[in-house]
């Protein structure tokens, strides 16, 4: 049965019983729960049926009944309802993305119930199935990043039959129709490596966690950024978690390179790595900007730097904010074209590259 048919069919019901349950609804049309749910809140935007709690209504019977039926939504305009968010357990990161939901939907009359995610796919699957069980109308997803195997993540996603939203990630072709909105972080990198370039900085190194989900997109924009200004790629340091807080081998390693002069300029991701590292080469009696320039990604702590250092930072309040947004704009047209949203950061330029000497000296 076509989408327009079983709605059809639908209409049909609740005409005539005068009110409907989901759950039974599903049980005679011999589709999902999920799917009467969608048809509902469709139906109900165009002021065919009244939508009420785990089921609808005959505007007669909801008049009848007084039950306000609500008028029909434009898009973009549509209030209350409930989000699901999934957001991954831990880090600093994060939650200002969540402050940008929270605010959002404050501000939306949207309600949120939020859910951390799990270690496995099947743990995601789990929380997202206890969400569409409890009745929320859309769901707004930042899983935990590297969820494996990644072809059988993508086919799940692309299987969900309620409106989804990624948030700050990435979906590969095979996601179906998900809609995106995330910082581009390649756009991020970019603007730090020229920053450098202009500060007259021939090789930048580049320092990256290797478990952030970043940290591909901020590698492919600072090599692009080096190879379009003509610089050296590299060296690249990689910051392993599983060596715990004391000083690794990249430490190590870097400053040796700027001992001998071979690197003066870097990139490092993420904010306490860099504070860290200011930290160990002032133990070493090398200098923040005059023997390394530093630009960090995040801009979470940057500022608390004993130098303070220069940093990118991703508009993270502004991702969640917009997902609210696309996920509203889903629900009331649900035929509007699907949409990927790439948020610019902004370099907020403070001390550790050196930019203020700079430009003294020119001055």
């Amino acid at each position: 049965m076509l989408a327009e048919e079983r709605r059809e069919v639908l209409v049909r019901l609740v005409e005539r019983r005068g009110a409907i349950k989901v759950k039974d609804a599903a049980e005679e049309m011999g589709v999902s729960a999920v799917t009467v749910r969608q048809d509902v809140r469709e139906l109900a935007g165009r002021g065919l049926i009244v939508r009420v709690h785990g089921g609808a209504m005959s505007p007669t019977a909801a008049q009848a009944a007084d039950v306000a039926a609500p008028a029909v939504p434009r898009p973009g305009t549509r209030q209350g309802g409930a989000f699901g968010l999934i957001v991954p357990p831990g880090g600093y990161y994060y939650p200002e993305i969540i402050r940008g939901v929270q605010d959002a939907a404050r501000t939306r009359g949207v309600r949120i119930v939020l859910a951390v995610s799990g270690e496995t796919l099947a743990d995601n699957q789990e929380q997202v199935r206890r969400l569409i069980a409890a009745g929320v109308d859309g769901l707004l997803l930042m899983p935990r990043a590297g969820l494996e195997p990644v072809g059988l993540a993508e086919e799940w996603l692309a299987g969900l039959e309620i409106p989804v939203v990624l948030v700050d990630r990435r979906a590969g072709s095979q996601a179906g129709r998900l809609e995106q909105v995330a910082s581009d972080h390649a756009y991020g990198a970019g603007l730090a490596v020229r920053h450098l370039a202009e500060l007259g900085h021939e090789r930048i190194a580049l320092v990256a966690r290797a478990e952030s989900p970043n940290t591909p997109l901020i590698r492919e924009g600072y090599t692009a950024a080096c190879r379009a200004l003509g610089l050296t790629v590299g060296p690249e340091y990689g910051v392993d978690p599983a060596e715990g807080p004391a000083p690794a081998a990249w430490f190590e390693e870097l400053a040796r390179a700027v001992e001998v002069g071979g690197v003066r300029a870097a990139l490092v991701h993420n904010d306490l790595d860099a504070v860290a590292l200011v930290g160990f080469l002032q133990a070493r009696g090398l200098r923040v900007p005059e023997d390394l320039a530093i630009v960090t990604y995040d801009d979470e702590v940057a500022e608390l730097s004993d130098v303070p250092l220069t940093a990118v930072a991703p508009p993270k309040r502004a991702v969640g904010e917009w997902a609210v947004d696309l996920m509203r704009r889903r629900l009331a047209d649900p035929a509007a074209p699907l949409a990927e949203l790439l948020l610019r950061p902004e370099l907020r330029v403070r001390d550790s590259s050196g930019a203020s000497a700079v430009a003294g000296e020119r001055a």
